[in-house]
């Protein structure tokens, strides 16, 4: 019993665990994560204040550079001005020279003075010439004579004015001489391999300066036409800004340049005989279309006009205002924006330019993809005259220069195909919605059909005898919705449409007075519009093509008939200079165009008439694309930009 009482484990203090090694080491990695969240906060504050300051470095650095633009254009427009002062004041002081002159002989002040011949006749006028000795005659002396020291003195000091005129002409020659020459080294494309340039000398030699290329349109020019406020042209030898950021400085110009109501330099347009014959009678939208004469973009009515730090657009106070232009990015680039197309999504933006093409997201105007062919010769400029995406978006094909199509797979950067076979550069791309085949034109006469699985081709060759000098390059192709026409215009002012399955011309659509640079054809396959370098657009009724029996039946009894199928129904009026691009919205709503004139319009489809007038760019508008998923302008420029912009209805 007292063995069981007593058979028990003895009872031990109770008290702290003792603290051994390892329960340090566990407070030591809490302090240690502690440290590191205290240090990670630290670091995420700090990020964000970084990035902050990035953003907030970022748009004070676009705000100094618009500044900086507006700053040198106001220094062109400046010195412009000067010019024109300095010229009326030496005109006046000649004036008044000559009217003193006359009253220290005793002639009238309204006489007429002694007509000046030679040299003399040209620049502001100087002090009369001493009359012809008459027989019998003594001519007189003293004060007021022609043989007066004071007189004499004066003269001596005209002449010494004179000469230091001649010599800053000279000066003024020579460096706009040297300046010339820079802009032609500087050209994307040589003269002497651009048939572009090569036709239009040609066919326009008796209006020189008037028609220049599309290697010449990328390049600053001075004012456009008559305007509101003539200005003169900058002064020869500005500051030129170079660098890879930074376009060419702008020359001189007026405020707006001249807009729709300015009527053009040259006089009325004169129908062509081959028009006459084959164009069926025509809306003019000349005066629906235009805005009134007496209306100044300048001056419009706040109602009517809209703008923006640097750009203005200018709405058509005769019909309904339906639609708003929002400019959403302005994409900088290194050198003129030769091409511009949207994906099919709408989503991408492709630019051409000098060796590169970029892609942009059009919602953010980031740029996502540089596109450069290494392998590709360094010596001299390699412009990228088109580029088209694939209906998936997976691919981009690129024309330029070195006469060779690539096809690039945009998620590796990396060619997947080049197709060789055109002889001079190619100028336009265009992919059939099944992403089979992509057409391509070259200066070369021909367009050809490529097809994307196989890489064979289909040449479609200008063979005409009755083409113009000859000269048919192809500027621009476009393929039907339907896949099954290729139409193209060509330096020769005529648009061809040939049959895809055969290969076969079916069409040839004249009433152009000059090359054709852009056609497109609407959504629906059944007009196509094409643009003119004669200030024109052209909309034509293709509809009977589209089942293919009306062409057939016309081929079958014969050319005249050929010519006759189908037929100019809208011609399009208001551009004051080349037309360079074309397009269709989605919708089929709306035709824009884009022109020399640095302008873009907005014109309705159905009627012709003008919708809108946009400006902004400070060198022609070489081309422009509207959105396939959305009312979204692009346009590529000389200036080195390209540019989004919206278009909402209202």
């Amino acid at each position: 019993m007292s063995s069981t009482i007593y058979n028990h484990r003895s009872l031990q203090p109770t008290g702290p665990p003792a603290q051994g090694p390892s329960q340090h080491t566990h407070v030591r990695v809490n302090e240690a994560f502690d440290t590191i969240r205290q240090e990670f906060d630290v670091l995420t504050s700090d990020l964000g204040l970084l990035r902050n300051q990035r953003d907030e470095y970022e748009s004070k650095v676009t705000s100094q550079i618009n500044e900086l633009n507006i700053i040198r254009q106001s220094l062109y427009e400046l010195e412009s001005q000067h010019g024109k002062i300095r010229q009326q004041y030496e005109e006046e002081l000649s004036r008044l020279r000559a009217e003193l002159h006359a009253a220290r002989q005793g002639i009238p002040t309204g006489a007429p003075s002694h007509p000046t011949v030679g040299p003399g006749s040209i620049g502001p006028s100087g002090p009369p010439a001493p009359p012809p000795a008459v027989p019998g005659v003594v001519p007189p002396t003293g004060p007021g004579s022609y043989n007066d020291p004071y007189y004499s003195r004066d003269r001596e000091r005209d002449r010494e004015r004179e000469k230091d005129r001649e010599r800053e002409r000279e000066i003024r020659e020579r460096e706009r001489e040297r300046d010339q020459r820079d802009r032609e080294r500087d050209r994307p494309s040589d003269v002497s391999r651009d048939p572009k340039r090569i036709k239009t000398e040609r066919i326009k030699g008796d209006r020189p300066g008037k028609h220049f290329p599309l290697s010449s349109i990328n390049h600053y020019s001075p004012s456009l036409g008559p305007g509101p406020t003539p200005k003169l042209p900058a002064p020869a030898g500005p500051p030129t800004f170079q660098g890879p950021g930074l376009p060419p400085p702008p020359s001189a110009h007026a405020q707006y340049p001249p807009g729709p109501g300015n009527p053009p330099p040259a006089g009325p347009i004169e129908q062509s005989s081959s028009a006459s014959t084959s164009l069926a009678p025509v809306t003019n939208a000349s005066n629906g279309g235009q805005f009134p004469d007496d209306l100044d973009p300048q001056h419009v009515p706040p109602e009517f006009k809209k703008e923006g730090s640097d750009w203005f657009a200018v709405f058509n106070p005769k019909v309904k205002r339906v639609l708003d232009v929002n400019l959403v990015h302005t994409l900088m680039h290194e050198s003129v924006v030769c091409c511009v197309r949207f994906s099919a999504d709408g989503k991408f933006l492709a630019t051409g330019c000098n060796r590169t093409a970029q892609i942009y997201d059009t919602k953010t105007g980031a740029k996502t993809c540089v596109l450069a062919d290494d392998s590709a010769g360094k010596a001299g400029d390699l412009y990228i005259r088109s580029v088209c995406f694939s209906p998936d978006g997976k691919y981009l094909a690129t024309g330029a220069e070195d006469k060779q199509i690539r096809i690039w797979d945009i998620a590796k950067k990396r060619i997947r195909n080049v197709f060789d076979g055109h002889q001079q550069e190619i100028y336009s791309l265009d992919f059939s919605l099944d992403g089979r085949l992509i057409v391509s034109g070259s200066g070369d006469k021909t367009a050809r059909i490529w097809d994307m699985i196989e890489g064979a081709s289909k040449v479609l060759t200008i063979n005409d005898p009755d083409s113009l000098n000859n000269d048919a390059g192809v500027t621009s192709v476009a393929i039907s919705p339907n896949g099954q026409l290729v139409a193209a215009g060509s330096l020769d002012t005529v648009v061809r449409i040939w049959d895809v399955a055969s290969g076969m011309l079916i069409e040839r659509l004249r009433g152009h007075r000059d090359s054709v640079y852009s056609v497109a054809f609407t959504p629906d396959g059944k007009g196509l519009v094409s643009g003119s370098l004669d200030k024109t657009l052209k909309y034509w009724d293709v509809s009977g093509l589209v089942n293919g029996v009306k062409w057939k039946d016309a081929a079958a009894n014969g050319k005249k008939e050929l010519e006759k199928a189908s037929q100019c129904t809208m011609n399009f009026m208001g551009h004051t200079d080349y037309v360079l691009s074309v397009a269709v919205s989605h919708d089929g709503q709306w035709v824009v165009s884009g022109s020399k004139d640095r302008g873009v319009q907005f014109w309705d489809s159905h009627t012709a008439i003008m919708q809108c007038m946009l400006q902004g760019h400070k060198n022609s508008v070489i081309s422009i694309d509207l959105s396939p998923a959305g009312n979204i302008l692009a346009t590529g420029s000389g200036d080195w930009q390209a540019r989004i912009c919206a278009y909402p209805l209202t």
